[in-house]
């Protein structure tokens, strides 16, 4: 009758050699997630901000290649590494959040499988006493053989019972070091969404410093755009203010830009005119269609929504990753890019139609006033942690809500 007792003392010593010491995943960065709802949460904006920025890249990664304009190509190109970059970035914060739920659940079952520790223990210890136990020694004890005969019986029946009752705890177990599985999995994904971003990066960093080389020839002019740029800013007196006084100067150069040419002689004066357009009803001019927000995280303040200071909030603030990619709203080209006192550097784009799109709270910037952009164009990075990332969109200097031309 021995057997059958030794085949229950394996089943439960299992459960209590596992119950406290689940295995240990591999050394992984911590996560920042506070409770598993917060880790779900992020999981599926991740998971849909990663299919976004993936779709994103392979349109403009087309664009490029169609593309016959060298700078046209380039632009593409960048802006296509650029969501690549924000995919890797997306992939990492999935993987973190599935490594933070996997562990949540683990420690779980740990405490679970904890409480079944003491009863599992003195049981297993029992019956092993009983199995060590001789039966001629058995048969010295009080009472007679068939008392002995009958308790070995009953140790015999007790073994089915034993295992159905203990297939809870091997599921346990097993769930257990599934868990485990999908952790080491997690952490493998976090390491090659890291390499990915590195190499991306690198990619960008290559392509950028190409850019850079080709455009110096423009270097003059453009030194002097954002002269007088900085010297706007230093006579606005807030944010507004520098918004209101570039959307002067836009406004001065598109009326410019309109001046008729040379003028002509009488004689071909009537030749060259073309006849006059009838007079048509002013419509009003669309936001960009390629409208996004310049980078990846969750929505601390939305429009319209109460700020610390009291006063409804103008545009959509974000909290990214840190060093994340900022990239352009939208097609247009960029009215202000530096420091601004206590928004860190900022980046004002123009679009056309009196639209202007203002990003807050970057680390480094990657572009120069005077310079293009497209829809993605990379604009440089986020500080990240405590410093958020803000987004406003305006038309003639009004603020409107961005969440309604996502595109």
């Amino acid at each position: 009758m021995r057997r059958p007792i030794l085949t229950a003392i394996a089943v439960i010593g299992t459960g209590i050699g596992l119950a406290l010491a689940l295995p240990d995943t591999a050394a992984a960065p911590a996560t920042a997630f506070v409770d598993p709802a917060e880790a779900e949460a992020a999981l599926a904006r991740a998971t849909r901000e990663s299919k976004l920025a993936e779709g994103r890249a392979a349109k403009l990664t087309s664009e490029a290649e169609a593309a016959t304009e060298a700078a046209l190509k380039t632009a593409s190109e960048a802006a296509a590494l650029a969501a690549r970059i924000q995919q890797a970035e997306a992939d990492i914060e999935a993987a973190r959040a599935r490594l933070a739920i996997a562990k949540d659940q683990r420690a779980r079952l740990t405490a679970k499988l904890a409480a079944k520790q003491a009863p599992t223990a003195r049981l297993a210890a029992a019956l092993q006493t009983a199995a060590r136990r001789p039966l001629a020694l058995a048969a010295l004890q009080p009472g007679s053989l068939e008392d002995v005969v009958h308790v070995r019986a009953v140790m015999a029946s007790a073994v089915p019972q034993i295992r159905a009752r203990t297939a809870s705890l091997r599921r346990d177990l097993d769930r257990g070091r599934a868990l485990e599985a999908q952790a080491a999995t997690a952490v493998e994904q976090l390491r090659n969404g890291e390499s990915d971003l590195l190499q991306r990066r690198s990619a960008l960093a290559a392509l950028e410093q190409q850019q850079r080389l080709a455009s110096r020839t423009a270097k003059g002019a453009a030194l002097r755009e954002a002269e007088r740029a900085l010297a706007l800013a230093e006579e606005a007196r807030d944010l507004d203010g520098l918004v209101g006084k570039l959307g002067e100067v836009a406004a001065l150069r598109d009326e410019l830009a309109a001046l008729p040419g040379p003028v002509l002689r009488p004689a071909d004066l009537a030749a060259a005119l073309p006849p006059e357009p009838e007079p048509q009803p002013t419509a009003a001019v669309p936001p960009p269609s390629d409208f996004q927000l310049p980078v990846q995280g969750r929505t601390l303040i939305g429009f319209g929504a109460k700020r610390a200071s009291g006063l409804a909030s103008t545009g959509i603030t974000l909290a990214p990753a840190a060093q994340a990619q900022v990239v352009a709203p939208a097609r247009g080209r960029v009215a202000f890019a530096g420091a601004y006192r206590g928004f860190g550097r900022i980046v004002i784009i123009e679009h056309a139609g009196g639209w202007t799109s203002l990003v807050t709270g970057l680390e480094r910037v990657d572009v120069a006033v005077g310079d293009s952009v497209i829809g993605g164009s990379p604009l440089g990075r986020a500080t990240g942690g405590q410093s958020p990332v803000t987004i406003e969109l305006r038309r003639g200097g009004k603020p409107v809500n961005p969440l309604q031309y996502l595109r």
